[in-house]
């Protein structure tokens, strides 16, 4: 069957996923311990990707500057109020070594995992972190030519930013990984990209890694750009993405690359081999309740916006039961996952989780279930799962005013989605706190002369207007603060 054009991916912290499972089993879970019931489950909810976060290993090093580190130690405080050193493992960025780690089962569970998730039509992505490794990943010792290396004059004036490491060769004086923006993480050494041998070295993990999975998700892809790496270190360097993805696809050519990306990048990204690239812009707008500006971002080049991975949160963002109330969570939801785009969901989402848990940490805390949210999320998948939605054509509404000096109409942002053979999908927010009112100008579907029975998927509502009616004025709509529909449209047989 071919890919849908608007997939979904469900993305599942997989070190805090298995340490319940061992709490439930008694014993130290792998990932052979993956239940085949939730694997059914997310395949049923209408999801074509799992991305597990935080397969690879990681080493003591990365683990005991996390364990040691006052400011990051206190967030971890905040997330489980009875924490352990035990429970914080180190980033699962803070890659030693690109196999799966051993307490996960190794390779071969992976293995075993990925055959699982392909009976059921799943397909499974993993992390590429290219911009830097653990403090004792191998190359240390074996390729310390594969790092930004500093003097003592950097260590003194950025103590931040660089570290003294203890080599096979001697010490030596290493940069951080960082953003040119943010201090050095300093569980982290920083790759060089300004070495061809090192780009090629990266090159062969990736074509290893992508024998274990169907996509990576490749964390900051953006500063590994030239132009970024040069103002972060002041070296030059090649462009690696293009070359890294052509190789990768001479072998795997349906392999996808998914792209964490900031600072307006994202066309970049895409130009360079790309499959999709993180929006971040759509839920920072979402955030502030800018619909004249959602709707200008939603209606850029349709390419573009298939290619975008639509989100509310991820393991980076704060939890989208927090960053929103209930009803601006639903509206902010249908804007995010009802237009073109790869759509990304948390773990805990779905069900209103309202804790934030870092990357450091291998356990959570348990949370109620947010009956009001989840009642919501149900209804939103079972749209999404709508051939209309997942291969179907998307086009925007035009909103004109209910009435003369009426500013609500602003307020509005509507759109379509048509396929042959299906019932088409009308949907409509008004994202705003405050009530609203307009008229939809809806496409040109053969209206005249018959009546369409207007069925919302997400409430109760159910209309009946004349065609001819909405020739001519449009469907009116008058919501309050916000509100949304989300219609299938039908004509009505009499």
């Amino acid at each position: 069957m071919a890919a849908p054009r608007h997939p979904a991916l469900y993305q599942i912290n997989t070190r805090v996923h298995l340490t319940a499972r061992s709490r439930a089993l008694g014993r130290a879970a792998t990932l052979d311990d993956i239940e085949d019931a939730d694997l059914d489950r997310l395949a049923a909810l209408g999801f074509d990707w799992i991305w597990w976060l935080s397969v690879w290993q990681t080493g003591t090093a990365a683990q005991r500057v996390s364990r040691a580190d006052p400011v990051w130690r206190r967030a971890f405080e905040q997330t489980l109020l009875d924490l352990r050193d035990e429970d914080i493992g180190g980033s699962g960025f803070a890659i030693s070594g690109y196999t799966v780690h051993a307490v996960l089962g190794g390779d071969d569970a992976l293995a075993r995992l990925r055959e699982r998730m392909r009976q059921r039509g799943l397909k499974l992505m993993l992390d590429f972190v290219p911009n830097h490794v653990a403090p004792d990943h191998v190359w240390v010792d074996l390729h310390p030519e594969f790092f930004v290396k500093g003097s003592e004059d950097d260590l003194a004036r950025a103590p931040q930013n660089w570290c003294r490491v203890e080599t096979a060769a001697g010490p030596r004086i290493l940069a951080h990984g960082r953003d040119p923006t943010f201090d050095g993480w300093p569980d982290t050494l920083q790759l060089n990209f300004g070495k061809a041998v090192l780009q090629q070295a990266m090159i062969g993990e990736l074509q290893r890694i992508a024998g274990q999975c169907d996509g990576l998700r490749c964390d900051m892809a953006m500063l590994v750009l030239p132009e970024v790496f040069q103002r972060t270190w002041g070296l030059r360097s090649e462009p690696f993405w293009p070359k890294a993805i052509a190789a990768v696809r001479h072998h795997h050519p349906g392999f996808e690359f998914m792209a964490e990306v900031y600072w307006d990048m994202e066309a970049v990204l895409l130009q360079q081999g790309f499959d999709h690239a993180y929006d971040k812009r759509l839920v920072d707008l979402l955030r502030g309740a800018q619909a004249p500006a959602v709707r200008e971002h939603l209606g850029a080049a349709q390419d573009e916006q298939t290619r975008s991975v639509r989100f509310l949160e991820n393991h980076d963002e704060p939890r989208a039961a927090t960053s929103f109330a209930p009803d601006k969570h639903a509206a902010a939801a249908l804007l995010c996952f009802g237009n073109p785009g790869l759509r990304l969901f948390h773990q805990g989402q779905l069900v209103g989780h309202r804790t934030h848990i870092s990357p450091h940490l291998v356990r959570g805390p348990v949370e109620m279930v947010d009956e009001r949210i989840a009642g919501f999320y149900e209804q939103l998948l079972a749209a999404l799962r709508r051939p209309a939605l997942r291969d179907g054509t998307w086009s925007k509404i035009e909103c004109v005013e209910a009435w003369g000096g009426n500013p609500s109409t602003d307020q509005f942002i509507a759109w379509c989605w048509h396929r042959a053979g299906q019932p088409w999908l009308c949907a409509a927010v008004n994202f705003a706190p405050q009530p609203g009112q307009c008229y939809l100008r809806l496409p040109d579907t053969d209206l005249a002369g018959h009546t369409q029975r207007f069925a919302d998927l997400l409430g109760p509502a159910i209309y009946e207007r004349p065609g001819d009616d909405l020739m001519a004025r449009g469907l009116y709509l008058d919501l309050p603060a916000w509100g949304l529909h989300l219609f299938e449209v039908t004509p009505v047989i009499n």
